[in-house]
């Protein structure tokens, strides 16, 4: 099947879809986590033939992990399936009902978008959440995955649409990109007669794209340049649990922290969280001042304090005040997530209010960042926009409105 014929089906079955009652939309969820635990084995079959040809292609150790699946991956995407089951649906929400004078009643009622396209990387936990997500806003989902991940996302999406079948829901909502090549995801972009909104999820490189070629609506997600301030007032105890925490756990991901910024009062912590970073295995590239610290150090370029690097290097710098902070972080970061380490509330309130992020914190990781800790049972992306949704986008913000008007034989005067 074609691309556009694929996306004219999910445009039918978008209609359906979106009227569908919560009890039947959570037998399927339902149904299609029991699926991906009962296909593990052609699931992992396919996912181990992709990471074989990524890694002869060259692929990084960092991309080759978010790519690859183990039984405990596909256990916790089921469970993603299953908390977005008990999640309440929006759909159908009144979101306000108010008499006007001139006798309509006029309401606005939460509706599905439609078709939803999202594209992404190596990524095939995006293809289950996308999917979890838009099947319980009542939403058609249209992948289109790289082609390092084309075998494993046919194997998910195979497992799940046979699931919603069996349960009676059209299988069409979700549907795959079955062509790898870029030709392909730039037709897939300008789909405006089958996509009503599309969401890229990736590299900076990949949002950039989207954004100059799509022509179907966009929201970009998250490129993340996340950054940890220390202030010149911290709990010195939580700095590395927090710093390692954050740029270590993970580093193939959009909340890693990707740069640090130390008050010139605090330098008397850098030793430590020098030779932190370095047992992790952390190239650090830093300014005159932590190059002093120690000779491994790499003397960073002001491109380095805004590069996203998805991999065991970080960039420091020390800064002269909380404004400084700030100003460098606004010029510097991808609005997606900053943290401020400290116990000034002064500071702290100041931070918050200055940072223009999507998602700010105080004393804590950038590394929650995310759909599930935020309480949206998954994400289809963390917003780095400031239109409609920001930050971890869930259920709500994969809807709109519809307003609605009531007369009794009511003309206009």
């Amino acid at each position: 099947m074609t691309l556009t014929e694929t996306g004219k089906r999910a445009k039918e079955t978008a209609g359906v879809l979106g009227i569908l009652g919560s009890d039947k939309k959570n037998e399927g969820l339902r149904a299609a986590a029991a699926a991906l635990l009962e296909g593990e084995e052609d699931i992992l079959t396919a996912n181990q033939d992709d990471v074989i040809q990524a890694t002869i292609n060259g692929m990084s150790a960092g991309m080759i992990d978010r790519l690859e699946l183990t039984p405990s991956r596909i256990e916790a995407m089921a469970d993603g399936l299953i908390s977005v089951a008990r999640l309440d649906d929006p759909v159908g929400e009144v979101i306000s009902m108010k008499a006007r004078p001139n006798g309509l009643t006029i309401g606005q009622k939460r509706v599905p978008m439609g078709v939803i396209g999202i594209i992404y990387e190596a990524r095939p936990n995006v293809s289950v959440d996308a999917a979890a997500l838009c099947l319980k806003s009542g939403n058609v989902c249209y992948l289109r995955g790289s082609r390092e991940t084309l075998a494993t996302n046919r194997m998910l999406c195979h497992w799940m649409r046979e699931a919603l079948r069996q349960c009676g829901i059209d299988e069409n909502c979700i549907a795959l990109v079955q062509d790898g090549s870029h030709a392909a995801a730039d037709a897939f972009m300008r789909m405006n007669d089958c996509l009503d909104l599309l969401i890229p999820r990736g590299s900076a490189k990949l949002i950039a794209h989207c954004v100059e070629n799509a022509s179907v609506p966009i929201i970009e997600t998250g490129s993340g340049n996340c950054i940890l301030y220390i202030d010149r007032n911290v709990d010195a105890d939580e700095v590395l649990p927090i710093l390692i925490n954050a740029k270590c756990q993970r580093v193939s991901v959009c909340n890693a922290a990707e740069s640090l910024l130390i008050h010139r009062d605090r330098l008397d912590l850098v030793p430590g969280i020098l030779a932190a970073l370095k047992a992790h295995g952390v190239k650090v590239h830093g300014d005159a001042v932590i190059c002093g610290y120690d000779a491994d150090v790499l003397l960073a370029s002001e491109q380095d304090y805004a590069r996203e690097y998805l991999d065991l290097e970080i960039s420091i710098k020390c800064v002269e005040s909380l404004e400084e902070a700030i100003t460098h972080i606004n010029a510097h970061h991808t609005m997606h997530s900053d943290a401020i380490l400290s116990n000034d509330p002064q500071a702290i309130e100041a931070f918050m209010n200055g940072v223009d992020a999507a998602v700010v914190y105080a004393n804590a990781s950038t590394r929650f960042s995310d759909g599930e800790e935020f309480g949206f049972g998954a994400e289809i992306g963390i917003s780095t926009q400031k239109i409609h949704a920001r930050g971890p986008m869930g259920l709500r913000e994969l809807t709109t409105y519809r307003y609605q008007v009531y007369g009794k034989g009511t003309i206009r005067t």
